[in-house]
């Protein structure tokens, strides 16, 4: 889809709508997130295994796709063939996508723009080619660097955690011989996102990440990121009480969307006690926002909600 012109596009809302597992809930698989800026750009975050591929109805145009790192469940090594199947805990994630990627064949058939960092944009491209694709619309962002599609300016920051390519997503000899020895491919380190929307929304997309110091010396500092999506999920990435301490004490933003909890974190839409995001709800000092999945949010230029939040 071509993308949206930025002209006159100064007011309005940003709409966040996450594409989980199971509508109305936040679940243990639940990654993607689709940003819509007010002049009509949107933007897949993540797309993991819980977008029932290009088909989704839940997706409508999508004009760029954000990656954070090639790990499986968030470029997507398989996906749901519907919402709702399995249980929150343990969806039913069991179509494969590889060799090509849950977001590879999005990108395909929305012919939409990859955006990505580090050495990803060379690995999309070859991807984009071998579907079928532009091998064009894989696009390169540097960190201190910035892209502007429809109206939104792109940027990757530094994300501390690991980027391996699994051998799934590979052909040929190559691919047996990575299998064989236990390894990934390496496509540089991972990144997160800065979007700075048409209305003057600034969001920092954390990716999966520990804490850095460029969480307050760019993303705050820079930046000046108003609504941050932070990951939870401990062990894999920052667990809640660290999430919190990005949130209180290095970036200060207005609001923030859990993310990443890896757990069944709701049931009936309601979040439920003892869970890692209820613990951090309760630490963290400004609103937190739980992506209810199908459940759109919008947000003004001060990251204050104005319809959909819990």
């Amino acid at each position: 889809m071509g993308l949206v012109s930025s002209a006159g596009a100064a007011e309005g809302n940003v709409k966040v709508t996450p594409l989980g597992s199971h509508d109305g809930e936040f679940c243990s698989r639940d990654r993607a997130l689709v940003f819509e800026d007010p002049n009509g750009t949107r933007i897949l975050y993540d797309a993991g295994r819980t977008v029932a591929g290009p088909d989704d109805p839940r997706l409508g145009n999508i004009n760029v796709i954000l990656v954070s790192h090639m790990h499986g469940d968030h470029v997507g090594d398989q996906r749901i063939a519907k919402t709702n199947a399995g249980t929150c805990a343990s969806p039913d994630t069991s179509v494969s996508t590889l060799p090509q990627s849950n977001s590879v064949d999005i990108a395909v058939k929305k012919q939409a723009k990859i955006v990505t960092g580090s050495e990803m944009p060379a690995f999309f491209a070859a991807k984009l080619k071998a579907a079928g694709g532009d091998a064009a619309n894989s696009m390169l962002v540097r960190f201190g660097a910035e892209r502007e599609l429809g109206g939104v300016a792109i940027t990757t920051v530094p994300a501390v955690h690991s980027n391996g390519v699994s051998p799934g997503f590979l052909t040929g000899p190559l691919a047996e011989h990575l299998k064989q020895a236990g390894v990934g491919a390496s496509v540089g380190p991972p990144t997160g996102y800065v979007l700075t929307f048409s209305n003057g929304l600034v969001v920092y997309l954390s990716g999966d990440t520990g804490i850095t110091a460029e969480q307050e010396l760019v993303v705050k500092d820079h930046y000046g990121a108003q609504l941050v999506v932070m990951n939870i999920g401990d062990t894999y990435t920052t667990g809640p009480k660290e999430a919190a301490y990005v949130i209180n004490d290095l970036i200060e933003p207005k609001a923030v969307i859990a993310s990443h909890a890896n757990e069944p974190a709701t049931a009936g839409g309601e979040l439920k006690q003892g869970t890692r995001t209820s613990l951090f709800r309760d630490l963290v000092k400004v609103p937190v926002h739980v992506p209810l999945s199908g459940q759109t949010m919008s947000f003004d230029s001060d990251a204050n909600c104005t319809e959909g939040c819990d």
